[in-house]
Order: C-alpha cells, then structure tokens, then sequence
C-alpha cells in the first residue's frame, strides 16, 4: 500500500521537473475536452455503474443527484475546461518590482505550489475540474476520490491522461488512486509528506474532520458551510423573497446555500409571513426563535441552541430576529464557519459596515450566498472553498493554486 503511493509521488515530482509553455497548456486542456465530448456515453455508461452500486448501498437520493452525470452536466464540465483553456497562465506573473538604493533588483513571481493531492467525494465533475486548474497553474495532482463515483472518476482522469500523452507530456501530471481501499486516505495524508505539497479535502464534514487530525502537509479547504443571510430593515421586499428562495432552495446540497436567515426586528411583520411562505410552499422546514414563531402565522418549529450552527445541507433553514446590523454580525461571527454571508439592505452604509466587519472569506451585498462558486466568480472552476484564515480564502480557482518566490538581481554587490 505504502510503495504503490509512494510510486505515484514519485512519478508526480519527475513529472513536475518537466515544464510547459502556455501553448501546449492549452492545448492539453483543448484536447481533453474534445476526448469528453467524443466520449460522452461511455462516461455515462461508466457512471450507471457508480450509481448503481450507491443504490446498493442505500446511499440518500440527493448524494446520488450529486453523483448523477448526464449529457447536461458532462456539456458544463466541456463548458467549465475550455473557460480554463482560455485564462492567462497564473505561473511566472510578476506581482511586484522594485530597486533598492543599493542597486539591487528585487521581483515577487508567482510559481506553482508542487504536488497537490485532492480527496474529494462524490462528485465527479471534480475531478475534471480539479485535474484541469492544477495543470494549467503548473501543478501536478493525485486524485483520490470516493468509492461510490469510481468509475466516473477512473475514466474522466484517464481521459485526461490520453491527452496529455497526444500531446508528448508526462501523463503523470495528473495521477488517479486506482483503489477503493479507504486506508490509503490515511497513509495518504500522513505518510506523504515528501512527495505532497498541499492537501485539498472536498466532501463532508467527516471527511473534512479526519483530513484536518491525520494531516502531515499543508490544507486548503473548510470544515462546513454555515452561511447566513440577514434582510435588513432597508430591504426591498420582493428582492428578499427572490434572494432568499434562491440562496436556500436552489441547490440545498452546496455548502454556500444559505442554512440561517436572519431578519431585523422591525421588519418582521410585513417581511415573514411572505419570506417563509415562499418557502413552506416549496416543502422547506423552518426552525424559528419565539419572535419568529410569534410573528409568523403558519407553523413552523422551534428553534434551539444548537440551530444556530447546524448545516442542514437540505430543504430546511433556521430563522432569528435580530436588533440591527451590529446584532447580526456578532451572530454570524459566534455560530458562522466564514464561508459565505449576505445583507440584502438598500442602505449602503448599513452594507459596508457588514460586508467589513464579517469575518467570512465571502460577504455579499444584496444577493444570493449560492454564488459562492469558483465558476460563478469567472474562475473557470474551483478546487473547493477555503475558509483559512491565511490565503487562498474564498473560491480556489487558477490564481489562487500558485505561490510566489522573490528574484533578486544584483551586480556584485555584497551587505556591509
């Protein structure tokens, strides 16, 4: 188990030494998507038998939408790998320059992070959006994705492979775990320090859990997405009935829908009954605190303690009134995970002071927390959302998969 990882690593930094121009970059990318397109069934065909094999294990419905690939999803990975294909390379930009009084030239230049090993679950789009970012920023990259999307993922990472291969370069810039065993996870993040520079966890909270207690290297990822949206007591009422409907019920599997609402007090009587009933009427659960249960004059269930930091990852929201903006972002600073969170206000004022004062990696204005997305955010794609506090934060994308090194010029000269 340890010598087949530990030959992929290998296999990762000899491809790694091998450098590629923007051009063959592009048309690796170009050529990858072309072999999708072309074979587009077999993909299909490969991912009847992961779905299969997750109704045998009785896996929920909405884990199998997330697993689902049909003619639709595979046209958006073809979509998300030619916007890649189309971006300014992120290596060997020069961020900064400047002369020291010594004559010394000084350059800050991005490079690539190295080795970045993905383990991620079900959805196997991640896969071509992953391998895609990571070898356009120069990266190479081990993926290790869930049991129930095997096949999807073993063809798509191979397809990527071929292309690479057309095109002369060492396949082994992207690898993929050819094993279902869950103990190379672990041997994975704990006995790979030397051939993995970075470690990006997609998946839910156990898996996320278990990366950030084994880990030996670096993580960039989050832990859950708790993302509130507060309707200020300048809103515009038919924008919060449309915002909210979508940032909670659009996708409720994604970790930036919204999973609590918070309302100002005084607007309570004329915003919550047509706020939560757009909602209700869609099947959706509302937990609410005793101001909201007074107000509202449909059912709805009790909010507790512990409703405030649940992520629901279903069509169910918690619901508070709060005093003012101050309120709100204090609640959100307490039970939110700075992922995603909204203000929808008229009041611009109001605004900044919560967009500046969150502690989130994303803060939205008058709009819904569901565009937290790479793809959204004209990223091409995402590796995943990073709540660290250190960079990258927010959606990681093409830019955000560098580091940089500082170049320094000089003519003889030597420190006094």
């Amino acid at each position: 188990m340890d010598i087949y990882l530990k030959k992929i690593g290998v296999n990762a930094h000899i491809a790694f030494k091998e450098k590629i121009d923007t051009k063959i970059k592009n048309k690796v990318l170009s050529k990858y998507a072309y072999l999708i397109n072309k074979n587009k069934f077999k993909i299909i065909n490969e991912n009847k038998k992961d779905i299969k094999f997750a109704r045998k294990k009785g896996l929920k419905e909405n884990f199998i939408k997330r697993l689902n690939l049909d003619l639709k999803k595979i046209n958006q990975i073809i979509k998300s790998i030619k916007i890649i294909s189309k971006l300014k390379d992120p290596i060997n930009v020069t961020l900064s320059k400047w002369s020291r009084p010594n004559g010394l030239k000084i350059k800050r230049v991005t490079i690539p992070l190295g080795v970045i090993g993905v383990i991620y679950e079900s959805r196997p789009n991640v896969t071509a959006d992953v391998s895609s970012l990571c070898f356009k920023s120069g990266n190479c990259v081990i993926l290790r994705g869930g049991s129930e999307a095997y096949f999807s993922n073993k063809i798509l990472a191979n397809l990527f492979r071929t292309a690479l291969k057309n095109s002369k370069i060492n396949p082994n810039y992207v690898q993929f775990v050819d094993s279902k065993n869950r103990k190379l996870v672990d041997v994975l993040l704990s006995k790979m320090e030397k051939y993995i520079d970075v470690i990006i966890p997609r998946g839910g909270k156990n898996l996320v859990k278990k990366v950030l207690k084994l880990c030996s290297v670096p993580i960039i990822g989050h832990l859950e997405g708790i993302c509130h949206t507060y309707i200020d007591k300048e809103a515009n009422l038919n924008s919060s009935i449309k915002i909210i409907h979508n940032a909670k019920l659009r996708n409720t599997s994604i970790c930036g829908a919204t999973e609590t609402i918070l309302i100002h007090e005084k607007i309570l009587k004329k915003f919550i009954n047509p706020v939560l009933n757009k909602l209700i009427n869609e099947g959706c659960v509302i937990f609410g605190d005793k101001k909201i249960k007074r107000t509202f004059e449909g059912n709805i269930l009790n909010a507790k303690e512990k409703s405030w930091s649940k992520e629901y990852l279903s069509a169910k929201v918690a619901v508070k009134s709060v005093k003012n903006v101050i309120d709100a972002v204090n609640h959100i600073n307490k039970y939110g995970t700075m992922h995603t969170d909204a203000i929808i206000t008229k009041n611009k004022k109001v605004a900044k002071y919560f967009l500046k004062n969150v502690k989130s990696s994303i803060a939205m204005h008058n709009t819904s927390t569901q565009f937290a997305d790479g793809g959204e955010f004209g990223f091409g794609g995402e590796v995943g959302i990073s709540t660290n506090k250190l960079p990258p934060r927010g959606p990681v994308g093409l830019n955000q998969l560098v580091t940089y090194k500082y170049e320094v010029y000089g003519s003889g000269q030597i420190r006094k």
